[in-house]
């Protein structure tokens, strides 16, 4: 009677290791386990890259893991893993891997503060501040055409259906010559320097000569620099924040290193 109870242990006991074995493995392919960990590094792949891990993408994971091992084996089988080819290319994959794991740990431990990102956010702020002009042009190619078109406008014609009509910059003159607001800087220095001169309303009465043509000019308003919310761009800092410690980080890493190598512009 012991015995018999012993046995159904063991069977219970080998019944339960083989279940575990099963969810340990995704499938055997010529007797060989494949690991469903396999499908859990390609669904964190996924996950990383922003794509959603839905029930259809888990399948497609697990047929792809299945199908891998399938052709690595045939591959095996041809002994392709013992060319030259094949290890010189493993050990840039295996380099890469590497490397990849040396920076996201060096991010996970160098994480980018909110009191940096704020920093870096008033910093670009103080630069941005100012006065945004909205203007308005009409460009052509010579100072005579400018001259004839400031007197049609003097005269009562349309700034607005001029532009359409006679600009060379298709872009605003489908626009009625509309610039939207921009700071001076946004423009070459002939353009700016005539813009800034101008009252709200005010159009040049002398055509402003620059790389592009001849222009006519008109500033319609102007407002105080537009700058978004520190929360909406918190996390563009961030990231271009964490991209430069790990410049720095790779900076320091060759600055380090003991070689006999020359690097380009060294």
């Amino acid at each position: 009677m012991k015995s018999k109870i012993l046995a159904a242990f063991a069977a219970l006991a080998l019944a339960a290791l083989a279940l575990s074995a099963q969810a340990q493995n995704i499938a055997v392919v010529n007797g060989k386990p494949v690991p469903t960990a396999r499908v859990d590094t390609l669904l964190q792949q996924a996950a990383r890259a922003g794509q959603p891990v839905t029930p259809e993408l888990q399948q497609q994971a697990r047929d792809q893991v299945v199908l891998r091992e399938i052709f690595t084996q045939a591959a095996e089988k041809q002994g392709l893993g013992a060319t030259p080819e094949y290890k010189a290319q493993m050990e840039l994959a295996r380099q890469s891997i590497l490397i990849r794991a040396l920076f996201d740990q060096y991010a996970k431990n160098h994480p980018v503060s909110d009191a940096a990102a704020q920093a870096e956010y008033d910093k670009f702020k103080a630069q941005a501040s100012g006065t945004e002009y909205r203007a308005s042009h009409i460009l052509v190619d010579s100072e005579a055409e400018a001259k004839a078109l400031i007197a049609q406008i003097d005269a009562g014609a349309s700034f607005e259906k001029l532009a359409k009509e006679k600009s060379k910059d298709a872009g605003s003159g489908a626009k009625g010559g509309d610039l939207d607001f921009a700071k001076p800087e946004a423009y070459v220095p002939e353009f700016a320097q005539a813009l800034v001169k101008l009252k709200k309303g005010e159009m040049t009465q002398t055509p402003v000569k620059t790389q592009f043509g001849w222009h006519i000019i008109k500033l319609v308003d102007t407002r105080e620099a537009q700058f978004p919310a520190f929360d909406d761009v918190k996390a563009q800092l961030k990231q271009r924040l964490e991209q430069a410690q790990l410049q720095q980080y790779q900076e320091e890493l060759r600055a380090k290193a003991k070689t006999d190598y020359k690097f380009g512009g060294q």
